[in-house]
């Protein structure tokens, strides 16, 4: 590219448009020497000095004297072509190409200051130098450079700005993805370690009197923990459908609700579940909210509640699905971030959490719409992850 825009909003000319530039602007003003010099040599030549000393900084130097410096080229140019051949000098061209530059390295305001003393000049030789028509395809050579300038800048700022949108998409992506993996490993990390400590308590307790219980007890643990670190393996991208021993990352659902319930239970937390059948249709991401916020309940009435009954109670109704978690320990304050997750994954699919004292002790309710219009992934109403 000859172009772009740089962090500033400004156009930034690569180096090899700057020396392009010099080298067309240098050669056509020596052209125009060599077919001025029969007529004064002693006005060309000073006249090519001061337009190549000024389009030096002009076009390889980032400077805010671009009108400055452009006029001063304009005017060598002028020393070196007026009175020589009229408008059928070809050095006349550098004109043009300082417009254009003028425009890409000053900005649309500067170009057009250019572009009005460039008119000037040719309109001036043509009335007071020589009365030629070909004055007037000068100036529509100039209008034309400036012009397509302008719709260059254009295009150019247009490109960054889809860039930086592009950049900003990506970077929002990765930190939902980020924001994504902290609150599965939350999810599943939190639960199994919970329910691992119980069996591993269970175990404890039953070492003396019931060696096979205990045993049964830490091989259910040791179970727990190897699945808790395949998910992670899984969740962090370590394997995958394309690995030899790959598994997909894991995504639960409606489905998943009894086993879950089931891995409380023998974990000797007193969970009753009553589903309804109904449930079964309901779409994959809110199957997947259900199952995440049951999991963040249980799981924190397993830790703030130990030995107390929870009731699980989730059905269809009015287009919408309802869920409770309600446990019969003491209600306690509820300020942890498990609890501002819970909303979140219901606000992620248009729902609402609520959770405080209620029930037999503590509650928590949440209303889910059957039509996840706000979520589209299963993943996406994983939203955060902590405690009661």
């Amino acid at each position: 590219m000859f172009a772009r825009q740089d962090t500033n909003g400004d156009v930034a000319l690569t180096g090899l448009s700057r020396w392009l530039s010099l080298t067309a602007f240098t050669t056509l003003i020596v052209l125009g020497l060599f077919i001025r010099m029969p007529f004064n040599p002693a006005l060309a030549i000073p006249g090519v000095l001061i337009g190549v000393a000024a389009a030096v900084p002009l076009f390889l130097i980032r400077s805010r004297l671009v009108l400055a410096l452009a006029l001063v080229a304009t005017a060598g140019v002028a020393m070196v072509m007026t009175d020589s051949s009229g408008s059928g000098n070809v050095g006349w061209f550098t004109i043009c190409i300082v417009a254009a530059w003028t425009v890409l390295a000053g900005g649309v305001r500067v170009g057009a200051v250019y572009w009005l003393a460039a008119l000037l000049l040719f309109g001036l030789e043509w009335l007071v130098v020589a009365s030629e028509p070909g004055w007037a395809s000068w100036m529509a050579g100039t209008t034309l450079s400036a012009f397509a300038a302008v719709l260059i800048r254009h295009q150019l700022m247009l490109m960054e700005r889809l860039r930086q949108a592009q950049a900003e998409l990506v970077e929002q992506s990765r930190a939902e993805e980020r924001n994504r993996i902290a609150r599965e490993l939350h999810d599943i990390i939190a639960h199994s370690l919970t329910v691992s400590l119980l069996h591993i308590s269970s175990a404890r307790l039953a070492m003396d009197d019931d060696p096979a219980d205990a045993a049964r007890a830490l091989a259910e643990a040791e179970r727990l923990g190897r699945q808790s670190l395949d998910e992670v393996r899984a969740t962090m991208g370590l394997a995958g459908p394309g690995h030899p021993h790959g598994i997909s990352p894991p995504v639960p659902g409606i489905g998943d609700l009894r086993r879950l319930v089931d891995q409380m239970s023998e974990a000797g937390v007193d969970v009753h579940l009553d589903a309804d059948t109904a449930l079964t249709t309901i779409p994959a991401t809110t199957g997947s909210t259900v199952y995440r916020i049951v999991q963040e309940a249980l799981t924190n009435a397993a830790k703030h509640a130990p030995g107390k009954t929870v009731t699980v109670v989730a059905s269809t109704r009015g287009g919408c699905v309802d869920v409770s978690v309600d446990s019969t320990g003491s209600p306690g304050h509820g300020s942890g971030m498990g609890l501002a997750s819970m909303r979140e994954r219901a606000e992620a699919v248009g729902g609402t959490c609520t959770a405080g004292p209620g029930g037999g002790g503590w509650l928590v309710h949440a209303s889910l719409p059957l039509n996840a219009s706000r979520a589209t992934d299963p993943r996406a109403a994983d939203a955060g992850g902590g405690e009661r």
